[in-house]
C-alpha cells in the first residue's frame, strides 16, 4: 500500500427535500451568493426557486448566473467572475450537475484572484492560494465535482479541455435529493453512469499495489453503480436506484478509491480532446475509447484486469487472460446496454482516420505527456488506441 493523504472537507445533506438546508448551510460562509446554473432545467423544474427562498429565508441576498454548458468553457466562467465582482459576491453556489460545479470553482478562484487571468491560474502558470467557498446543489449524479479536488473547464480559443487539482476546489457543502434525477433524460443518466465507473476504474487499473480494503470499496461500488444506473437509466423516478447512483458519484470522485492506490486518468486524458473538438458529451466520450483502451494495455497486467472481471462482472475463468478479456467485453456490453456509444465512429461527429494524429498531440500536450501507470503511452500509442476506437469490431470482441 502506497502513502497516502486523505481529507474530506464537503459537508454532505442528503435526501428528499434537502434542499431547504441549502440557507442555513450557506450562511455559515457568506450573506452574498451568486448562483450558478446551466441551461435552464433548474428553473422549470422549480428547484431554482426553492433554492433562493431557502437562501433568502437565511437573509443571504442572492444574484443568479445562469449558461453552464455540457463541457463548461473558460469564457463563460470569466464572465460569471464579473458578475461576482460587480455583486461583491462572498459565496458560490452550483445547482445543478458537474458542468454548473466546476463553473462555480472558476469563478470562485478567479473572484479571489481578480489580478490574475483565469486560465493562468487554471494551467498553474500563477499559483493558487485562496479562493472563494463554493457549495454545491447536485442535480444530475456523474462528475462527482459535488465533493471532489478537480474541476474541468475548455479554452474554446485553444481547442483546449484542461482539469485543475487543488484543495481550493473543494465545496464546502454539497446538498443532494436524489429525486430531481428523475428530471435527467436517460442520456444524461448513462453518462453519468459511465463517469462515475470511470472516476473509480481509474484509480483500479494500477498494477503492484496491493490494497485490498481500497480495492473491496471500488469493487462494490462498481457493483452497485452497474445494478442500480441500469435502473436509473430506465426508470428516473425510482428513488432508491437513484439516491445509490448519487452516492456513488460522490464517493467515486473524492479520492477514497484512491486511497493507498493513487490514480492514472489515461482514459480522461483521451476523452478530453473528443469533448474540447467535437462537443462529445464527457461521459459518452469516455465510453468510446475505453475499450479500445483496456484491449491495447490487459496484456501488460492481466492479473489486474482478471481481478476486475471475477469481482464485478462474476467472471469465473481460471486463466486470468481469458477472464480479462470477458471483463473487457463485458463492460463495453454494459455502456451499450445503457445507451453509450462504444466507439469513435458512433460518436456520429465525423471523426476521421486523419484527425486522429491531431487528438493524440492533443492529448498527450504534443507528445510531451506519458499516459498511463500500465505502460507509458507516447502520442504514437496513443494514436493507435485511436486508430482501434475507429473500429467498429471494437465492442464485439470477445
Amino acid at each position: 500500500m502506497d502513502n497516502f493523504r486523505f481529507h474530506i472537507p464537503t459537508e454532505v445533506i442528503f435526501g428528499r427535500g434537502a434542499e431547504a438546508q441549502v440557507g442555513e448551510t450557506a450562511a455559515k460562509y457568506g450573506t452574498r451568493a451568486l448562483l450558478v446554473y446551466g441551461q435552464g432545467s433548474v428553473v422549470r423544474s422549480g428547484l431554482l426557486a426553492r433554492v433562493k427562498a431557502s437562501l433568502e429565508e437565511a437573509q443571504i441576498a442572492v444574484e443568479e448566473f445562469g449558461g453552464a454548458q455540457p463541457n463548461p468553457t473558460l469564457a463563460h466562467a470569466e464572465e460569471g467572475v464579473r458578475k461576482a465582482l460587480a455583486m461583491d459576491a462572498d459565496v458560490i453556489i452550483a445547482v445543478g450537475g458537474g458542468s454548473a460545479i466546476d463553473t462555480a470553482k472558476g469563478i470562485a478562484h478567479g473572484a479571489a484572484n481578480a489580478g490574475e487571468k483565469l486560465w493562468d491560474l487554471w494551467t498553474k502558470k500563477v499559483p493558487l492560494t485562496k479562493s472563494l467557498p463554493v457549495g454545491a446543489v447536485l442535480t444530475m449524479p456523474a462528475a462527482g465535482s459535488e465533493m471532489s479536488d478537480s474541476a474541468v473547464l475548455t479554452d474554446t480559443d485553444l481547442g483546449r479541455k484542461a482539469g485543475i487539482n487543488t484543495p481550493f476546489n473543494r465545496c464546502r457543502f454539497a446538498v443532494m435529493d436524489p429525486e430531481w434525477g428523475a428530471t435527467l433524460p436517460p442520456y444524461q443518466i448513462a453518462a453519468g453512469v459511465t463517469d462515475i465507473m470511470m472516476h473509480t476504474m481509474e484509480r483500479y487499473f494500477i498494477p503492484d499495489v496491493k490494497c485490498d480494503l481500497t480495492d473491496e470499496i471500488a469493487e462494490g461500488l462498481l457493483r452497485a453503480v452497474v445494478k442500480n444506473g441500469a435502473i436509473a437509466v430506465k426508470d428516473p423516478a425510482d428513488y432508491d436506484a437513484m439516491a445509490e447512483v448519487f452516492w456513488a458519484s460522490s464517493l467515486s470522485h473524492n479520492n477514497l478509491t484512491e486511497c493507498g492506490r493513487g490514480k492514472d486518468f489515461s482514459v480522461h486524458k483521451l476523452g478530453h480532446p473528443l469533448s474540447a473538438r467535437y462537443g462529445v458529451t464527457h461521459g459518452a466520450s469516455l465510453a468510446a475509447v475505453w475499450g479500445a483502451w483496456a484491449q491495447t494495455l490487459y496484456r501488460d497486467c492481466p492479473t489486474r484486469f482478471a481481478k476486475f472481471a471475477r469481482s464485478v462482472w462474476g467472471a469465473d475463468d481460471a486463466d486470468d487472460l481469458t477472464a480479462a478479456e470477458k471483463g473487457i467485453a463485458r463492460t463495453v456490453d454494459f455502456f451499450r446496454s445503457i445507451g453509450m456509444p462504444t466507439n469513435l465512429g458512433e460518436l456520429n461527429v465525423g471523426i476521421g482516420a486523419d484527425d486522429l494524429h491531431q487528438l493524440a498531440l492533443d492529448a498527450t500536450l504534443n507528445d510531451t505527456l506519458r499516459l498511463s501507470r500500465i505502460r507509458p503511452l507516447d502520442a504514437e500509442a496513443v494514436e493507435g488506441i485511436y486508430h482501434r476506437a475507429m473500429d467498429r469490431r471494437i465492442s464485439d470482441d470477445r
